[in-house]
């Protein structure tokens, strides 16, 4: 007999209570609802908002140099003129010490702000405030995600969301980045026309809601691939991306860039980055 009550008594001890069974039916449900992980081009796992500028440039055009920040400065015609450094950050960076980055002579700063409707930078705030307060010049980007929701409903997400502008001097226009996509398709399951219709939608409703039009942050071999290397996009600035010791071939429509990131390596945080002109030529183009 107290075998027997000793077995009950460690069965009932063992029962799972009604608040445990929740809590676990809680944690599947919430697992499941949770944006899923899947591999990027370049083999590693992304998540639905851990997409950063460059990401997909260093899965398909990365290795080119590796030793970018040692060459970007020297040689050709290209990086022998005027450049003004700069670096873009996300929250990967977490909280940036700005102070450092204006003492290595960084002058302006982008951050991303958001990606699709779904994602806003937790640290956002330090990390867009922080450069303005050391006298840096700064600007948002937005990561896009054509396959979820359309061009002009990203636009509003991010004006809304930290990417605005205004003629301070000290802010910069917003930046569509468009690259690979890192959480499938290369193109993210659209035509070549099709691509150019949701960027022209973006750009659109970009320059309605803040009077400027938003730089496009690219790479030649993902605007040829995605857009049939698309001419119709001049008027707005180039953000071109290479990590070579020069920017190389631009897409159709462009005779120069605006800015450059050359490098995912650099001496000190976050990818870095080059304006074509003087600090005084980068005051202009933020004040428009």
């Amino acid at each position: 007999m107290d075998d027997v009550r000793s077995d009950k008594t460690t069965l009932h001890r063992g029962r799972p209570s009604r608040l445990c069974v929740t809590g676990v039916l809680t944690g599947l449900l919430l697992a499941l609802a949770a944006p899923a992980a899947v591999p990027d081009p370049g083999g590693r796992i992304a998540r639905r908002g851990s997409a950063y500028m460059g990401i997909g440039v260093l899965a398909h055009d990365g290795t080119a140099a590796r030793a970018d920040t040692r060459s970007a400065d020297t040689g050709s015609a290209d990086t022998r003129a005027t450049r003004t450094e700069g670096v873009d950050v996300s929250s990967h960076q977490r909280d940036v010490a700005w102070s450092t980055l204006w003492g290595d002579n960084v002058k302006w700063a982008y951050t991303k702000a958001t990606e699709g409707t779904y994602y806003k930078n937790p640290y956002f705030s330090q990390q867009y405030s922080g450069p303005y307060k050391v006298g840096m010049i700064r600007g948002a980007y937005h990561f896009a995600t054509p396959d979820t929701t359309a061009g002009a409903t990203q636009a509003d997400y991010f004006v809304d969301h930290g990417g605005g502008w205004s003629r301070d001097g000290k802010t910069l226009p917003g930046v569509l980045d468009i690259e690979w996509n890192p959480y499938g398709s290369s193109c993210y399951g659209k035509s070549k026309s099709g691509m150019v219709t949701w960027i022209r939608n973006f750009l659109n409703r970009y320059k309605a809601r803040t009077g400027r039009d938003a730089v496009i942050y690219t790479a030649t071999s993902w605007w040829s691939e995605c857009t049939g290397n698309y001419g119709g996009f001049g008027a707005n600035p180039l953000w071109i991306a290479r990590y070579a010791s020069t920017a190389g071939t631009l897409p159709a429509g462009w005779s120069s860039y605006t800015m450059w990131q050359y490098t995912s390596s650099g001496p000190t945080v976050g990818d870095h980055d080059k304006f074509a002109g003087s600090l005084d030529a980068l005051r202009s183009f933020a004040t428009g």
